[in-house]
């Protein structure tokens, strides 16, 4: 009896040792299997965004160059860190007083090219295409690219963005600026993600100059989420329009607001899936190969312009606003 007990346990254990082995099998079985399928749905749901940013080296309320040099510091600290291949959009007027050139001026911009970024032409003087005739908005754009093209040696400047993203009030104007833009070797850079970005710093900068830190950490806690908001809002019009979310194009500013919280936002558009794309391989996607025929004063997103050819039942209402507080902090009545 005592021998057919031991042959019993030794039996009971080597079932449960078969038991486990195969348990091993199955769990190594289904975790690779379960893997398969995150990957996959990664792929599926992987998202794609360049990030510009405008009025170059810096716009900010009564700044000195200290403060200027801060912002170019933070904001290129935060683009580097997040592996971020942005390109900036520059206002060369902001490189001269009494119309000399300030090379300490100059020096920011070359940190951007240092950081291996690329530049644009945002006009000389950020001029309204819409209040000034052709000839002298075309003499601004030229004006607006020596010392950018002195800088990038053998490069090319190879895109423009229009101030206020105001493109013509007619579609002659906008065909005959092509035509100028396109003989000067110009792409337009158009945006997808439009925001308020600059009332939120416009709000933070009077917030400073208050010397208000509270009032300063409330409008910076409110931008992020905002910004998430406003990101969600433009891919449910893209799904909408294209039933996918598209190469999207940021515009940002070159501001106090982006200087402080351009890591969170990093950190948000990666928590959505978003891969950071340059611009020139963002426009890639066919979407960008739809003409804009958009000719009223506003600037907006090129996703309302495309939606507006379809007919404005393709807008998606409710598109996100600045809350009143910070509205009520940057001096303005309403967007």
């Amino acid at each position: 009896m005592r021998l057919n007990s031991r042959r019993l346990q030794i039996f009971r254990r080597f079932l449960r040792s078969e038991f486990n082995i195969r348990m091993k099998f199955k769990a190594i079985a289904i975790l690779f299997l379960l893997s398969f399928v995150f990957s996959v749905q990664a792929q599926r749901t992987q998202r794609f965004i360049a990030v510009t940013i405008d009025d170059l080296p810096v716009v900010v309320k009564n700044s000195d160059l200290k403060t200027r040099r801060e912002i170019t510091k933070k904001l290129l600290e935060h683009i580097t860190k997040a592996k971020i291949p942005a390109i900036g959009f520059v206002n060369e007027g902001k490189l001269y007083k009494d119309e000399k050139r300030v090379e300490a001026e100059v020096d920011l911009l070359r940190q951007w090219l240092n950081a291996g970024l690329k530049l644009g032409n945002h006009t000389f003087s950020h001029l309204s295409l819409h209040d000034n005739s052709l000839e002298k908005y075309e003499a601004d754009i030229l004006k607006g690219e020596i010392i950018t093209k002195e800088l990038f040696q053998d490069q090319k400047i190879r895109y423009f963005r229009h101030p206020y993203l105001w493109t013509g009030l007619d579609l002659e104007t906008k065909a005959n600026l092509g035509e100028f833009l396109l003989r000067h070797n110009y792409e337009i850079a158009p945006v997808t993600i439009d925001n308020s970005d600059w009332i939120f710093a416009r709000a933070y900068d009077n917030a400073i100059e208050k010397k208000d830190k509270k009032l300063q950490k409330q409008i910076g806690a409110a931008y992020v989420p905002y910004m998430e908001a406003k990101t969600d809002y433009w891919e449910r019009q893209s799904e909408k329009l294209f039933s996918r979310n598209i190469n999207q194009i940021l515009l940002i500013h070159a501001n106090s607001i982006n200087a402080g919280y351009l890591a969170d936002l990093a950190k948000m558009f990666v928590k959505r899936g978003y891969k950071f794309l340059s611009l020139e391989d963002a426009l890639k996607d066919e979407a960008f190969k739809l003409p804009d025929n958009f000719v009223k004063r506003n600037g907006i997103s090129w996703l309302h312009r495309w939606a507006l050819d379809k007919g404005k039942e393709n807008i998606i209402p409710n598109e996100p606003k600045t809350p009143d507080f910070v509205l009520k902090a940057a001096g303005i009545d309403s967007e």
